[in-house]
């Protein structure tokens, strides 16, 4: 299930470029494979004392937490993008497939998108505006809570602006179109939606630069630690155990980078 950590960082890794998965794999990794070696330790161990030595080293609920946690930050992710996507979707359904359209003087039912600028539309209580535009003619009030949020009404009057996807909830009104199509507020705020579903947050962006150099500086510290406890102690076992412990210890700082 959670391959893929291992796969993009261990990649990552070797191109010269790691990233937060790289972290994760290789302080994940380090705990299983180190819990794997206390496993056979256990095994071939003819002394009490030195199999309860090892048991303290079966690091396999560490491996399986930081990857419980990462999974929990993607799915927390996941969520908030079909949020905005079913944002999106909602938005999209605003906009009325028909318009009345005032053209040489008689009304005309023409599909949405063949709407033009300067085009004069004639809006009654209750339809939608199915595009921007200022009021030439009429007066009534419009309920602008799907762009703005405001639960009351606002009256319009000659001059007025108005935008796609509001309601004319009293009144008519003659508007005159000023921006259709992707040149709509509604049409704006869809692509901003959709641009801040598919790109990656200005921290996230900041952390994946952090990580950069903090994978490295890890995994050199990590390796200090292996040299200098075989040069000072001289205990191969406690140097590995050391070493790996500052890898694992390192993934839950990456997990707080990431958050």
């Amino acid at each position: 299930l959670n391959f893929h950590f291992f796969k993009n960082g261990f990649s990552a890794l070797f191109h010269g470029a790691p990233n937060m998965d790289s972290l994760i794999a290789v302080g994940s990794g380090a705990s299983l494979v180190y819990g794997l070696v206390a496993i056979v330790m256990i095994a071939v161990a003819k002394d009490v004392d030195t199999i309860h030595s090892w048991m303290h080293d079966l690091y396999f609920e560490s491996a399986a937490m930081i990857l419980t946690l990462v999974s929990l930050g993607k799915l927390l992710e996941a969520r908030a993008k079909n949020k905005a996507a079913d944002a999106v979707r909602s938005l999209a359904t605003l906009t009325p497939k028909f318009a009345t359209v005032l053209r040489d003087g008689a009304e005309k039912s023409i599909p949405v998108e063949d709407i033009s600028v300067g085009d004069l539309l004639l809006i009654r209580a209750g339809e939608l505006i199915p595009v921007d535009g200022e009021v030439v003619s009429g007066d009534g009030t419009v309920d602008e809570s799907a762009l703005t949020g405001e639960s009351m009404p606002v009256e319009k009057a000659e001059g007025s602006p108005v935008r796609a996807a509001c309601v004319l909830t009293s009144g008519a009104v003659t508007v005159k179109a000023t921006g259709v199509g992707e040149d709509t507020s509604l049409a704006r705020i869809i692509r901003l939606l959709e641009d801040a579903a598919a790109s990656k947050a200005p921290i996230a962006r900041i952390a994946d630069k952090v990580s950069a150099v903090f994978v490295p500086a890890v995994m050199a510290v990590s390796a200090l630690t292996l040299i200098l406890w075989l040069i000072l102690m001289g205990d191969g076992e406690k140097a590995i155990r050391s070493a790996i412990a500052v890898l694992v210890i390192s993934c839950p700082c990456a997990l707080g980078l990431a958050t």
